[in-house]
């Protein structure tokens, strides 16, 4: 494994939905378009399964901060 592959690795993040606990406020899909967008009930749906870009992680991390329901969890996969 290179080191331009580890390094991607350690930043590489998964944003996953707990649709259990998710109530549709959008809060999450209007702040951070570029990672989250709705589906025709207004649930968030993940964009992009894995995130590899510095601004995407950052809008998956604004977007996860806006649920008042803590339903969007940043992983690492």
């Amino acid at each position: 494994m290179t080191t331009h592959d580890t390094e991607t690795q350690h930043r590489t993040r998964r944003l996953v939905v707990d649709r259990s606990a998710c109530a549709g406020h959008g809060l999450c899909y209007s702040r951070s378009p570029e990672v989250v967008d709705c589906d025709d009930s207004g649930y968030p749906v993940i964009v992009e399964e894995v995130l590899e870009r510095t601004e995407h992680i950052a809008a998956a991390e604004e977007a996860a901060a806006m649920c008042p329901e803590r339903a969007l969890t940043l992983e690492s996969p």
